[in-house]
């Protein structure tokens, strides 16, 4: 698997995303539950050194304790993949969540996208540019994640950072609050991917792609296939897999962006 780079940390083009091993399905509240019994530490464990033998070398996942803690043995048992962090609105202030990423060994920072997606629609953006100060001043690479396109624009013209984490999808309002809510009804329109990768057209810094399955709505073979369409040679896509469903998901993913990524730079192959 050939690589990008966030700053100069050589990333995957293919990341491991956390929202499984964290219980955010985004497919209901029983659903989260399932993913939460079903991903022990030791089975989270297991899935980062299936991804390392894949090829991935970077994991995105949240700022908290339970992923550090994870992270920490996972690293002492002899593990190789990286973690971008993500900030975590619930644990408190960003510059918390930024602490936590860099005490607990992250390669790279971004401010959660809800807490993006809020702070927007509330006009209350005066902390990021500091937030992102101080990933910087650790040596990491900055960035911010979101899924309403305007808080992309608005970042092109207001902050510099490192990279963008797009979301193909505005799932839900996030006006009133940062956090994702448990169970909470959530929509994934086409138009609003459409409109995400429009705007990813025109970003000045590389964009790490996620939600492209829609939380599992999506036909893997169209979702890749449309990650190609847009990936540009700088960007990067992040996936979460549940294992239970299928122990062999991660390798059919990056099997399918592989062979997306070979047809829309060369047509289709034969046989394939």
């Amino acid at each position: 698997m050939d690589n990008i780079l966030l700053g100069n940390v050589p990333i995957s083009r293919l990341i491991i995303g956390g929202n499984p091993f964290s219980g955010f399905s985004h497919q209901g509240h029983e659903r989260d539950l399932e993913m939460k019994r079903y991903y022990t530490v030791e089975r989270i464990k297991q899935t980062l050194r299936m991804a390392e033998g894949l090829g991935v070398n970077t994991h995105l996942g949240r700022a908290d304790h339970h992923v550090m803690r994870m992270l920490l043995e996972y690293w002492d048992e002899g593990g190789t993949i990286q973690w971008i962090a993500q900030t975590c609105p619930e644990l408190g202030s960003m510059m918390r969540g930024v602490q936590n990423a860099i005490s607990g060994g992250a390669k790279a920072c971004f401010i959660h996208g809800g807490e993006m997606d809020f702070r927007f629609a509330q006009n209350k953006l005066d902390e990021v540019p500091e937030a992102i100060a101080k990933i910087r001043e650790a040596g990491m690479p900055a960035g911010i994640a979101g899924h309403n396109p305007q808080v992309f624009l608005w970042a092109e013209e207001h902050l510099d950072v490192d990279f963008y984490m797009c979301s193909y999808y505005n799932s839900a309002h996030r006006d009133q609050g940062a956090e994702h809510i448990s169970g909470r009804a959530e929509w994934f329109l086409p138009e609003d991917r459409d409109t995400m990768t429009q705007v990813i057209a025109n970003l000045s810094k590389p964009v790490i792609h996620y939600k492209v399955l829609a939380a599992g709505r999506n036909d893997p073979a169209e979702a890749f296939a449309y990650v190609a369409r847009h990936l540009r040679p700088q960007d990067a896509v992040c996936v979460g897999i549940f294992a239970k469903d299928d122990a062999h998901m991660l390798a059919q993913d990056i099997e399918l962006l592989e062979r997306s990524l070979r047809e829309q730079a060369h047509g289709p192959q034969a046989g394939g």
